[in-house]
Order: structure tokens, then sequence, then C-alpha cells
């Protein structure tokens, strides 16, 4: 199929700028906004048949890294964080994901959630599908990132199975990334026996 010249001049700006990405870097149809979303999308979908992109899954692509093991893929948050960016949204690991990313889980989800302040939905990415479930605006009112984790984590623990041992590992992460600028105001939206929980580190912090 014969493209005019100006189409031509396009591919190739597409293709130079792809060319200039570090590896690893997430594509979209969106990410060239002074194209067509549409005529984008299929300028990527021929750079895949061509070996230059791999798509993940619909309507995103890497500049796939790869080695003597295989393809390096992006870990689930940097997935989350670059599709959250095209969404200009705000996003939250919860449950497995948030211990695993402070530590306090080695488990590993294939099926990840994150909350969030843009649409809800479902990627697969390879073998992993992650959910983006919407979150109601107080979850996102916490300023401090670690806190915000803290939160999230806390919640998957359960107050039920709060005990002594999770207490120690929580206060070694505050003393790790203390947040002093932002958890007076963080604590006043934290759920009830979070809060009261964190104080109790504080305090003893302080004695």
């Amino acid at each position: 199929m014969l493209i005019s010249d100006n189409e031509k001049k396009v591919v190739d700006i597409l293709r130079g700028r792809i060319d200039e990405a570090d590896t690893g870097t997430l594509f979209f149809n969106n990410s060239f906004p002074e194209y067509n979303d549409e005529y984008v999308g299929k300028v990527l979908s021929d750079f895949v048949r061509q070996g230059l992109l791999l798509r993940l899954s619909r309507g995103i692509y890497l500049k796939a890294k790869k080695t003597k093991f295989g393809i390096v893929y992006p870990t689930t948050e940097e997935f989350a964080r670059a599709i959250a960016e095209r969404d200009n949204a705000e996003i939250l690991p919860t449950g497995s994901t948030a211990l695993n990313m402070l530590g306090l889980s080695e488990q590993v989800t294939m099926s990840p959630v994150f909350l969030t302040s843009g649409s809800a939905r479902k990627v697969k990415c390879g073998n992993r599908t992650i959910t983006f479930k919407r979150g109601v605006p107080k979850n996102f009112a916490l300023k401090g990132q670690v806190t915000r984790l803290l939160v999230q984590a806390m919640k998957a623990i359960g107050e039920r199975n709060y005990n002594n041992e999770w207490e120690s590992a929580i206060s070694v992460i505050l003393s790790r990334y203390p947040e002093d600028k932002t958890m007076t105001d963080d604590l006043k939206v934290m759920p009830t026996w979070i809060r009261r929980s964190i104080i109790k580190i504080l305090n003893s912090k302080h004695e």
C-alpha cells in the first residue's frame, strides 16, 4: 500500500522518537498528541510487525529491552503509573501490592489492584491483569507518599490480624521514611483504627 510523502514524514518522525526513547518506555496511541490517535495506532501496529515495538495490550506498546534471558517487562507499578499518567489520574496500590512495595510481604500477585481517580478498568499486560478500581476522594487525600502506601497495606492486613509483629514492622518503615511534614494532616483522614495504631507507634518513638 502506497503512502503519501506527508504520511511517510510522520512515520519517520514517530520512528525517530521511538529510536531515541529508552528501552522499557511505554507508548500509547495518544503518546504523540500532535497527531491523530487512530492514525498513530496504525503506525505503532506497523512498528510491532517490524519488531520495533512489542504490543502489551490493546493500544499499549513497549520498546522492549531484550536480554539473553528474554524480554524485560516493566514492573506492575511502572505499567500502572504509565497508564495513570496517560489518563491524567492518580493511583494507589492496594492489597498485596502495597504490602510488597513496603517490604512487608514477598508475595507478588499476578492480578494487582490499584485504586484510581480515573476510570475503572482492567488492563492485561502479558500474563498479568491489572485492575483499576474507582477510589473515593478520601483515599487520595493523604499527602505523604509512604503514608498512602502504608494505609492501603494496613487495610490489607486488617484490624483483626494486626498484632505486635506488624506493629514492629511498620515502626521500622516509619523510622526509615519519616513524613513529619504531612503526618499531622494525614492522621486526620485515616481510618480510625489505623490512625490509633500509627499514633501509638509515633508516641513510642518520642518516649
